[in-house]
């Protein structure tokens, strides 16, 4: 048996066949400007949202005459992404393209406490695969798959500046969601025609619940023109609760548009097999960084994310050949800034980032791992007034592996987003 892509809605936030197993796959959390530099998200500064360590909401003001140092910029940050993907199965391929909105968020300083809140996904589901088998010596689509949703969060956190380069944060996390898939198993004649009437199976799970992570960061200055910078960021295991629903459907199918069209249908009694409301752990994710640079020039750091991928589990989402083993990513990355007071030099400004990520991503399907690697790059562009900046990223990629009749994904991402910088809280000079 094979499986292969054979199409994929631009309006799922994923073309990955992987988004089949478990809850779908996991986005990543973070700004355009993190994954930029391969997810690095140890470093954070007055005029970006940092969206991984709750830690960074304060921290010390750039010190530029714009700001007079009294308080940081309240910030706000929208990005989103277009992903293209090629796919290969065996001598299969195909492609596939996704365009999504990946987060909305707001950032804003109160004395030594930093606040900041929003919206981004947390997994998504959006695949549609055939599996084949040769039926009369010609080759025929016996099964069919397809699934769309997610699991999205929506989160608030608070930072606390202890020392000029101490500071702790604490994020609580509503995750909520639903996802939708269905399978066809297709039925032939004696002379390896498709039958009228076929099967499908429909399910649907509505998911939510809470999660929580802690972050801290230490950023000492090493002499007068280097800094270190340190960070950690720990979220325990959380459950999601899914309510369940399954129906059984006979349909037809039109030969000519493919499109499925329900005859009947009768509802699977799930509490009779305790299936109707299931429990889903949501694994303990544990960051650690560090890198050193010099302070609006430039920056270089290294981060190792650890995530207890084999903690997951839902009988509603099992499946025989998947299984899910620890995960992990190891990510190296930085940024340039030629002259950041070079005001009449536009290009001068500009932030060049990039880096490079090797990842486990914690799915082991046919006992392969499936495994996944990016090369990124990106720049800040200066806009407006008060530091504000739109910030562009491009990032190439492999998932996957065509053995054990897997599937192998070459991916490019071009991501764009808008950080915005406004003052919200000005002493007065003057009465």
């Amino acid at each position: 048996m094979m499986l292969i892509t054979l199409s994929a809605s631009a309006q799922q936030g994923t073309s990955s066949p992987y988004s089949f197993y478990g809850i779908g796959s996991l986005k990543f959390k973070g700004t355009v400007e993190n994954r930029s530099m391969a997810g690095l998200s140890i470093f954070a500064d007055s005029i970006h949202v940092n969206l991984r360590n709750p830690a960074a909401y304060t921290g010390n003001n750039l010190q530029i005459s714009p700001f007079n140092n009294e308080s940081r910029p309240v910030t706000f940050t929208v990005g989103g992404e277009h992903n293209s993907n090629n796919l290969k199965s065996g001598e299969e391929a195909d492609r596939a393209s996704t365009t999504t909105f990946d987060y909305l968020a707001l950032a804003f300083p109160v004395g030594k406490f930093g606040i900041g809140f929003g919206l981004l996904p947390y997994s998504s589901v959006g695949y549609r695969l055939n599996a084949e088998e040769t039926i009369n010596e010609e080759s025929v689509v016996s099964e069919r798959y397809t699934g769309s949703g997610g699991v999205n969060k929506a989160f608030i956190g608070l930072g606390y500046q202890v020392t000029d380069d101490f500071s702790i944060g604490i994020e609580t996390t509503y995750n909520f969601g639903s996802i939708s898939n269905s399978s066809i198993d297709f039925v032939f004649d004696d002379e390896g025609d498709p039958l009228q009437y076929q099967s499908r199976e429909s399910n649907e799970s509505d998911l939510s619940g809470l999660d929580f992570n802690l972050g801290v960061r230490y950023t000492p200055m090493i002499n007068s023109r280097l800094q270190l910078t340190a960070a950690a960021t720990y979220s325990p295991k959380s459950e999601l609760s899914s309510n369940n629903s399954r129906i059984y459907e006979t349909i037809v199918i039109n030969a000519t548009s493919g499109q499925e069209f329900p005859v009947n249908d009768i509802e699977a009694d799930l509490s009779a097999q305790g299936l109707d409301k299931t429990t889903l752990n949501i694994p303990a994710r544990t960051s650690l960084g560090a890198g050193i640079g010099r302070p609006r020039h430039w920056f270089l750091g290294a981060e190792y994310t650890f995530l207890q991928t084999s903690q997951f589990s839902n009988r509603i989402f099992d499946i025989e050949n998947a299984t899910f083993e620890d995960a992990s990513t190891f990510a190296l990355g930085g940024f340039y800034i030629p002259q950041y007071t070079s005001f009449n030099k536009y290009w001068k400004r500009v932030v060049y980032r990039a880096g490079i990520r090797f990842e486990n991503t914690g799915l082991k399907i046919n006992n392969e791992s499936i495994n996944e690697f990016g090369i990124s790059f990106g720049v800040g562009l200066p806009v407006g007034r008060l530091f504000s900046n739109a910030n562009l990223g491009f990032e190439i990629g492999q998932r996957g592996t065509t053995n054990q009749g897997l599937v192998q994904e070459n991916f490019v991402t071009f991501q764009l987003s808008l950080s915005l910088n406004d003052r919200w809280f000005v002493k007065r000079k003057f009465n």
